[in-house]
């Protein structure tokens, strides 16, 4: 579990692993209540859209300057330096906050510059794992790693929608800031653990030179630049339900009620993420990574289908519970096709690319959902007398419809990427990219 001689150390993992739980469920909460706080101030989906894509779209596009830094330049010292810095968007909203009305764009700037300076953390965290597990530690890792992520859809929403029924947002800002209190100690003690890199002769080489190298790393095999491009597609998907699910909620129950029931919602994720953990999956990643996106795009669909808080908690479970099938196995067809020296810009690249279906599904959701989907099914709207008679009109009925269209073409891609043979090929030599960094140098993806 533990060698001293590399640096390797499940241990230290752990570490770094719960102090990621504590900073995730703070996370978690923060968007929570900045969703009900806008959606209850302005009552537009649109705002609450605007507010995840700014608090989405900086980190994404920095995402490969941070990786190639954390090919160059200390790993835990950008861990640091990115947790320390993007706290000063929440101070920020915060003390907009205390000094009377907050504005929109004052959210906007205090959820932006969070999320620039958390770009630089996500590279060099995943970069940090690969520096402290062996390969036959990845997938199980990676299970734990979603485990730490789904904390933010576990726990946050019901400690904050609790929070929220007798306390203010301002409380909960505070809190998130508080976390630096335990991620900082915890990344200096596996900076401690690890051997000290030389990273001398990658800084004189330029960034151009670095993302080139990067490029190359991810295009020269097409089954792990096929993966990234089809989950950038799933994403986009995806998306409609991160951004709607909010509003859509609301518009038939209260914050309190939504916060239970997205907490509840979300063991179905804790308990797929403890199954990965437990148990070490070596092979049929394709496999899993198609059913879990096929079983994902059905659950979205049943969603948004009918105006039940129950059937709707039902079927989110189930979504959250196909989440870190898909999430793993992509993490470890990816992960095991790159060479270790590569890991840092290989994440910094593969973050923009796998996730603009976020930006754009952030961007437009807000719009089709209050000036497209909502009015067609509200009263008198054009599908109220067909469509609203299968899954009913009123306030919501768009955004579940919307629901419905992205789930079956979420079901529709699953199927496809089943039968891309360089997918299903990259299950075959993965050991290849490990063993031949030089090669890879050369021609291969970052």
């Amino acid at each position: 579990m533990e060698n001293k001689a590399n640096g390797k150390s499940f241990h230290r993992f752990l570490v770094l692993w719960s102090a990621d739980i504590i900073s995730s469920i703070a996370v978690g909460m923060t968007a929570f209540a900045l969703g009900v706080y806008v959606f209850n101030l302005t009552g537009n989906a649109t705002d609450v859209a605007l507010v995840t894509l700014f608090a989405f779209l900086p980190s994404v596009l920095l995402n490969p300057l941070a990786g190639v830094l954390a090919d160059r330049l200390d790993r835990r010292l950008l861990m640091i330096a990115g947790d320390s810095l993007s706290a000063v968007g929440l101070v920020y909203m915060l003390l907009c906050i205390l000094s009377g009305p907050i504005e929109m764009w004052q959210i906007y700037l205090g959820v932006g510059v969070n999320s620039i300076f958390t770009a630089l953390l996500e590279p060099s965290f995943k970069a940090t794992i690969t520096d402290l597990l062996t390969k036959e530690e990845f997938a199980k890792a990676s299970g734990l790693v979603q485990l730490a992520g789904s904390a933010k859809f576990l726990l946050s929403p019901f400690i904050a929608g609790l929070l929220l029924s007798f306390t203010r947002i301002e409380t909960i800002l505070l809190i998130d800031i508080s976390t630096l209190l335990v991620t900082l100690p915890a990344t200096l003690f596996v900076k401690r653990g690890l051997a000290k890199v030389a990273y001398g002769e990658r800084a004189k080489q330029s960034f151009w030179k670095d993302f080139q190298d990067g490029w190359r790393a991810i295009t020269v095999n097409r089954g792990v630049l096929l993966v990234i491009v089809m989950i950038s597609v799933a994403t986009f998907y995806i998306g409609f339900l991160q951004t709607l699910f909010t509003p859509m909620l609301l518009g038939i129950t209260d914050a309190k009620t939504l916060g239970v029931l997205e907490s509840v919602s979300a063991v179905g994720m804790l308990v797929s993420s403890l199954l990965l953990g437990m148990v070490t999956v070596t092979k049929k990643y394709v496999r899993q990574l198609v059913t879990g996106l096929a079983l994902a795009g059905v659950f979205i669909a049943m969603i948004g289908l009918k105006a039940n808080v129950w059937l709707i908690g039902a079927f989110a479970f189930l979504f959250f519970a196909a989440l870190p099938f898909v999430n793993t196995s992509a993490d470890v067809l990816v992960r095991r096709n790159i060479p270790d020296d590569k890991q840092g810009r290989a994440w910094g690249l593969i973050g923009i690319l796998s996730q603009l279906g976020f930006v754009i599904a952030y961007a437009v959701s807000g719009v089709l959902a209050d000036s497209v989907f909502n009015p067609l099914l509200e009263a008198g709207g054009g599908l109220a007398p067909t469509v609203g008679k299968i899954i009913g009109t009123g306030q919501g009925r768009g955004i579940g419809l919307l629901l419905i269209f992205s789930g079956v073409l979420l079901f529709v891609l699953a199927l496809l990427m089943g039968r891309v043979r360089s997918i299903r090929a990259l299950e075959e030599k993965p050991a290849q990219a490990m063993s031949a960094p030089a090669e890879l140098g050369q021609a291969e993806k970052e």
